[in-house]
């Protein structure tokens, strides 16, 4: 029976010293290799989105920090290619003058409210869920701009 028990606590101490090993050999020393595109993607990523600011302090407005809107043929590019380029559940194709027109029969601010809003099978800001109103603007007027 002790040869048993020495065998399993043989046998536990083991496991214990591989763990511990592999463990260690886990260390956050690793070193990852970023472009200055991607860095500056994770600096805006992890960024503050504010700052408090106590009674009596004054507020200092800096330029930097602001991120600018996305063009909208980077925005199409990325978020409506999918459907406006195959017509997939109905969506109107890129620079098919004729499914364009119709759409701006009802005004250009209607077909704005419902890229925002969404409208029978395309959701909401057509799947741009970080998109401002201004920036589906923006890829709408880049969709009907190559429609003309």
């Amino acid at each position: 029976m002790n040869t048993i028990m020495s065998s399993r606590l043989k046998n536990l101490v083991l496991i214990t010293i591989a763990s511990a090993v592999l463990w260690g050999c886990g260390s956050s020393d690793k070193t990852v290799n970023l472009t200055a595109n991607q860095e500056q993607q994770v600096a805006a990523r992890i960024a503050p989105a504010g700052h408090v600011s106590m009674a009596g302090q004054v507020a200092a407005v800096t330029s930097g920090g602001v991120e600018s809107a996305r063009a909208g043929g980077d925005i199409y590019s990325i978020n409506c290619i999918a459907c406006h380029s195959s017509g997939v559940a109905g969506a109107p194709i890129m620079g098919d003058v004729a499914a364009w027109s119709a759409r701006l029969e009802q005004g250009l601010e209607t077909v704005y409210t419902n890229a925002i809003n969404g409208i029978r099978g395309m959701p909401m800001r057509g799947t741009c869920m970080d998109c401002s109103d201004d920036e589906v603007k923006a890829a709408v007027d880049h969709i009907l701009d190559s429609s003309k």
